[in-house]
């Protein structure tokens, strides 16, 4: 396959690992990812020794890790589909929190799950209002009209009593619980308990002392939340590749590359880079609703600091922009490592900036880019040392040009 010579040992083993997994028949590969869900749902139940934190709730970072990973998704959307740079996506966030808090506790008592198809209407809408008058603007301009979004709608609850101002919102109610009510101050509820498991070494057993019942959202256990937000999780995913295989994320793909060439190919780049926006807000205020319910059930302005839209960001560009499974795999290592390693707190934020400063040197495209990008990558190094001189037609490269290129697309198995 072209470009297959060019790329560095480890693209080429990510490549031969991906064509081996689209041959797989398609049930084998339903199965495999059935089982890695299930892996997944299981996780803060086996609470792994190496994987658990011994400092912080291990379900509650679950969560965190899962909600991110939604974030980063729909954040994904914007930033590695249309090629919007969005440093503003707290304020979708925003919205989605504060819609739940208003519908649900500070005026009105609808239920959560009334409220939160509401919640993404309305992000959406603010989606589009802001997107209309400001994506006709590209590049550092677009990243300065979102960030002062993002700062615009803070100040705006923070000085709205309507809002609760800078007081925040209280008693956001969870979402409702399967099977009987637990009784206040610390009764079980729900329909029956989930043991979880305790190690002794690498011995496992069921703790007695320690269990999970069964969808009883509440403060006490975090686990039910992060089961809830990895299902929507599961099912945004599955909308996302729907919506990245059809002619809608091809639209965003040609926008990307050059949305000069792609208009004048006909396609309206302005309608879906708004179709973008609006979809990307959506999704943050799925997010922004769900952590207004969370354990907590309260909200101020300082749950949304400036700092963590950097984060989203981050997240999005560490795993891979334009990559669904890399957003999710930067999303988690966001807000599982922090978390992992808080022995050395004091040195967390320093570790974490050197590591976003390392990334983009020795890995530009984050950790796993689209393999579109990286075949595309590779064929126009290739192209440029046959240009060159330096790369025979054949796919072979000059004896001491370039170190582990000497491979050709027939001894890769991928040429065929």
């Amino acid at each position: 396959m072209a470009g297959t010579s060019t790329m560095n040992p480890v693209a080429r083993a990510r490549m031969r690992l991906h064509d081996g997994w689209t041959r797989q028949p398609r049930a084998v590969r339903l199965l495999f990812v059935v089982l890695l869900a299930l892996f997944f749902y299981a996780l803060p139940l086996m609470r792994p020794p190496i994987l658990t934190t011994q400092q912080t709730d291990f379900g509650g970072i679950m969560f965190s890790s899962a909600a991110l990973a939604l974030v980063a998704v729909g954040l994904n959307i914007v930033i590695g589909y249309a090629g919007l740079l969005d440093l503003g996506y707290i304020g979708f966030y925003l919205v989605g929190a504060y819609t739940t808090g208003v519908l649900t506790s500070q005026h009105f008592q609808w239920p959560f799950f009334l409220v939160l198809p509401i919640a993404i209407a309305v992000t959406m809408l603010s989606g589009v209002i802001l997107g209309a008058p400001t994506l006709r603007v590209r590049g550092d301009y677009l990243a300065i009209v979102t960030l002062g979004f993002g700062e615009i709608i803070r100040l705006v609850v923070t000085n709205v009593e309507w809002l609760g101002a800078a007081a925040g919102i209280k008693d956001i109610p969870h979402p409702p619980t399967i099977g009987p009510s637990p009784k206040p101050p610390f009764g079980d509820g729900g329909l029956f308990t989930i043991p979880q498991l305790t190690w002794d070494g690498l011995i496992p057993s069921i703790d007695p002392d320690r269990g999970t019942r069964f969808l009883v959202f509440g403060a006490v256990d975090a686990i039910p939340y992060y089961w809830l937000i990895l299902t929507v999780l599961i099912l945004v995913m599955i909308g996302d590749k729907l919506v990245k295989n059809s002619r809608v994320g091809r639209a965003w793909e040609a926008t990307r590359e050059d949305e000069d060439a792609a208009e004048l190919m006909g396609v309206p780049t302005f309608r879906f880079k708004l179709l973008a926006f609006a979809m990307g807000a959506a999704i943050g205020g799925l997010s922004g609703s769900l952590f207004a319910s969370s354990q907590g059930g309260y909200i101020n302005p300082l749950s949304f600091p400036l700092l963590l839209s950097i984060l989203f960001v981050a997240a999005v560009i560490v795993g891979g922009a334009g990559n669904r499974w890399g957003a999710v795999v930067g999303g988690v290592l966001v807000a599982y490592l922090p978390e992992r390693f808080r022995e050395f707190a004091d040195f967390r934020l320093l570790v974490f900036g050197l590591a976003l400063m390392i990334l983009p040197v020795y890995r530009p495209q984050g950790l796993l880019p689209p393999a579109r990008t990286i075949r595309a990558k590779a064929a126009e190094k290739e192209i440029e040392l046959l240009e060159e001189g330096e790369l025979a037609e054949d796919g072979v490269v000059a004896s001491g040009t370039t170190s582990g290129m000497s491979t050709t697309d027939d001894e890769t198995g991928e040429g065929a």
